[in-house]
């Protein structure tokens, strides 16, 4: 299936993103090498190391880029719903017949190879999502049209939590992003990131401190985004005035009740009242306001729960070492605390290839996957972490630049999906490493070990790098 629309699929390729595509590999190759060297091994180029599996894998995704590039561009657009169809069946077939590995069920296994779909899922997410918000009547301030693209994203972000591979979902919430890119009203956005805030922070705050900033959060949020001042100040000062005399009323009645419960009644009540006058204003972005402040209430009180009974041990000992509630550097802290170690004994230029003692001795687990931007900050300290975290940044802002050639809205929003996946990746690893995130298992993208991981970053790449060729081929045939 070749290009119909272009006559060379090399005409029009942005070569940078290629070539920093290629440099991203070779790091990660060089990184791996030197993470899983055993000197002592007797057959050095054998197929049971580390480096020799990704030397394999990395000759594959160049390959599968290619086969990429040889696509009609038409096709992504095509069967962007069928990919997510598929992606949605193979997510639950894992969680029904996969492998757990470190607590997830998230792996099919063929004799010696892994396959992780969630990896290939978002591709399929990032094209539905595309394909969604270039409708010829989508708004992306539009109440439904938001529901709609919500709940694209979160049947698979329940399969995947499911699954027990939380930090893979979250990267879901990554295409916030796009949306706001695509004109969604900055106040949408502010209080969807202060309640994911909100959730990590809940273990250090009461539930009453917890509803309150929501009440607050959500209220200045919709004040910004109408422009409405005096009336919803008077009306954020009546709630918390009806739920004080509603708790002293019950307690005059002795109903020994604590004030936590009198303040969701009357916030219930008031998210009524609000919902009618935007009904009769005509204020429909109010609408998607309620939603997410209800289903807030909803869902915030649950953190505890959630956290006792869904979350994992060592996912509670994570959490509770991130925010400082636990001091465990031998059980939990033990990866993040060796990983400063290591990046911080780099220095400015590192200690050199194959010479990082904290990487060479096997002081850092999962040095070769997850851990492995301690590698580059030991042996090629401050420096060369700042080459590859640039390599990365000048990839993801090659994304943005090839998304804004972009006439038509699907090859748009595909490679604003794109950049959005990559930033969180390498957001949330490096944030791990040096002990900004807690650890979540997400891989620096093509950079880490994995082939599932390489080739879906690969797939997902030259999906948007042949979209852009086909549009720089349209611009270059008007010009001429």
């Amino acid at each position: 299936m070749t290009n119909s629309g272009r006559t060379n699929i090399f005409d029009g390729i942005d070569w940078k993103t290629v070539m920093l595509y290629v440099a991203l590999t070779l790091v990660g190759f060089v990184c791996i090498l030197s993470a899983s060297f055993d000197e002592g091994s007797a057959e050095p180029w054998s197929m049971s190391h580390f480096y020799m599996k990704q030397l394999v894998w990395i000759g594959a995704a160049w390959g599968v880029a290619f086969v990429v590039m040889l696509l009609d561009s038409r096709y992504f657009h095509m069967l962007a719903y069928p990919a997510y169809a598929l992606g949605i069946l193979a997510l639950v077939a894992v969680l029904i017949f996969g492998r757990e590995v470190n607590g997830a069920k998230a792996w099919f296994q063929f004799g010696s190879v892994r396959i992780q779909p969630v990896e290939f899922a978002k591709i399929a997410v990032a094209l539905a999502v595309a394909r969604m918000m270039s409708g010829y009547s989508f708004s992306i301030n539009r109440a439904g049209d938001l529901f709609r693209l919500a709940a694209l994203l979160f049947l698979p972000l329940a399969i995947i939590v499911l699954q027990n591979d939380t930090g893979s979902g979250v990267v879901l919430c990554s295409f916030l992003f796009v949306f706001y890119r695509e004109g969604l009203n900055k106040w949408l956005c502010i209080p969807v990131l202060l309640v994911v805030l909100l959730f990590i922070v809940s273990f250090l705050i009461t539930p009453t401190t917890l509803l309150i900033l929501l009440i607050v959060v959500f209220t200045v949020s919709e004040m910004m985004m109408n422009r409405i001042w005096r009336s919803r100040i008077i009306a954020l000062a009546a709630v918390f005035l009806a739920s004080i005399l509603l708790h002293y009323t019950l307690q005059l009645c002795g109903v020994d009740k604590p004030y936590y419960l009198s303040l969701m009644i009357v916030s219930l009540v008031a998210a009524a009242v609000a919902a009618v006058y935007a009904y009769r204003s005509n204020l429909r972005n109010i609408y998607v306001i309620i939603a997410l402040f209800v289903a807030s209430m909803i869902f915030l009180p649950t953190t505890e729960h959630i956290f006792n009974s869904i979350l994992k041990p060592h996912q509670q000992n994570r959490i509770l070492n991130f925010l400082g509630l636990m001091d465990d550097v031998r059980g939990t802290g033990y990866n993040v605390n060796q990983s400063k170690i290591a990046i911080g004994s780099g220095g400015l230029f590192g200690k050199g290839f194959m010479n990082g003692t904290q990487i060479k001795y096997n002081f850092v687990p999962e040095k070769h996957t997850d851990f492995i931007f301690c590698t580059v900050g030991e042996e090629w300290g401050f420096v060369g972490s700042l080459v590859v975290l640039g390599l990365l940044c000048a990839l993801i802002l090659r994304l943005m630049k090839m998304g804004d050639r972009h006439e038509e809205p699907f090859g748009r929003v595909y490679c604003y999906c794109v950049a959005s996946i990559l930033l969180f990746h390498v957001l949330v690893n490096v944030g791990m490493t040096i002990g900004l995130m807690p650890v979540m298992g997400i891989p620096l993208p093509f950079v880490s070990y994995g082939g599932s991981s390489l080739i879906a970053f690969t797939i997902m790449l030259f999906i948007a790098v042949n979209l852009d060729a086909s549009t720089r081929q349209q611009l270059g045939r008007r010009r001429f």
